[in-house]
């Protein structure tokens, strides 16, 4: 009985450390989503301040999706917005 519940510890053990693991990761994931989603957000800005001053109605507006789209994408995200988006005026 004792050396069953040694190996019990011993594969606890091994789960508590994947868990870690596995939790730094995500949190990895997360801090890099968050600063896609701003600095997407605040591309998507600019650029539709740039194309507004060159007379162009091609501006993307920010929303959920839009913000979404480029967390997870990042920057082709944008490019297929701005692309999905001439494609509708066309």
């Amino acid at each position: 009985m004792d050396q069953y519940m040694g190996g019990i510890m011993i594969a606890g053990a091994c789960i508590f450390v994947l868990m870690i693991g596995a939790f730094r990761k995500k949190r990895e994931w997360i801090i890099n989503f968050i600063f896609r989603s701003v600095i997407g957000t605040v591309a998507i800005f600019f650029f539709n301040g740039f194309l507004v001053s060159q007379g162009l109605a091609i501006a993307i507006g920010i929303n959920p999706i839009t913000v979404l789209t480029s967390g997870i994408l990042g920057f082709p995200g944008l490019i297929m917005l701005y692309g999905i988006n001439l494609y509708k005026i066309l």
